[in-house]
């Protein structure tokens, strides 16, 4: 499997972003700047929501891509209506919030992964900084 972080320069590569790494691509939480996910989906990291996410700098690059995963989840397979992202830097996440049927109220996504722990109290600071 190749790396990312093994090419160098290559005339395919994606586009740099002025704040993230080459695609797009910010540092795991390992510390190894190299993405998860494989070549063949380095689409991800130009697509312009996700900079969105990335620009908010409320996390690091795995949760900002768990939240991306979501929003794509939202608005491919599930048609909601205007999902935006929202970054609450107190909190340390990027929220999505929008409406499943147009028209109705906003609702809020909180995009974590499965092991986190949340309490109500968590979940209470999360929803009014949202």
């Amino acid at each position: 499997m190749l790396n990312r972080s093994d090419e160098r320069g290559h005339p395919s590569d994606p586009p740099q972003h002025p704040r993230l790494g080459r695609g797009g691509i910010r540092g795991f939480g390992d510390g190894s700047g190299a993405p998860s996910w494989a070549p063949e989906d380095a689409w991800m990291g130009t697509h312009p929501k996700y900079f969105k996410m990335m620009e908010l700098d409320t996390g690091d690059a795995t949760q900002v891509y768990i939240a991306f995963l979501v929003y794509l989840d939202l608005m491919e397979s599930k048609s909601w209506h205007e999902v935006n992202c929202v970054g609450l830097p107190e909190c340390q996440l990027t929220c999505l919030v929008g409406t499943e049927i147009e028209g109705e109220g906003f609702q809020t996504v909180v995009p974590v992964p499965i092991t986190a722990s949340l309490s109500h109290n968590r979940i209470r600071e999360i929803l009014k900084a949202s």
